[in-house]
């Protein structure tokens, strides 16, 4: 069990501001999962795993696939009203669930 966070490279965020989307970003997933699934994560030790996508474009595919296989997503939008001028998307979170699962569409990424 495991579960990832997709974060945009070209919004070269700072190492806090990154932290926090990505914060948003798993607690929203977790939020709207079920409790078994939770549970299963949670005695396995909650594995999180931060990957880079290129783009916004990059970060949208990602979710549409997720959606396919019907994992749980969560797409993070910025209020725009520290870091960022205006509304952005800045990371994805999917799952948590099974590891092969999640690996179908995001084995190939590499480490934030």
């Amino acid at each position: 069990m495991k579960q990832v966070i997709l974060c945009r490279l070209d919004l070269r965020m700072d190492k806090g501001k990154l932290a926090a989307q990505c914060s948003h970003a798993s607690v929203e997933a977790v939020l709207k999962s079920s409790e078994m699934i939770v549970r299963e994560w949670r005695e396995q030790g909650m594995k999180k795993v931060i990957l880079k996508v290129k783009d916004e474009k990059e970060l949208l595919d990602f979710q549409k696939k997720a959606k396919a296989l019907k994992l749980v997503t969560s797409l993070i939008t910025d209020a725009g009203k520290t870091f960022f001028k205006e509304p952005t998307k800045t990371c994805l979170a999917i799952g948590p669930d099974k590891e092969d699962k999640i690996d179908k569409i995001t084995g190939k990424l590499k480490m934030y």
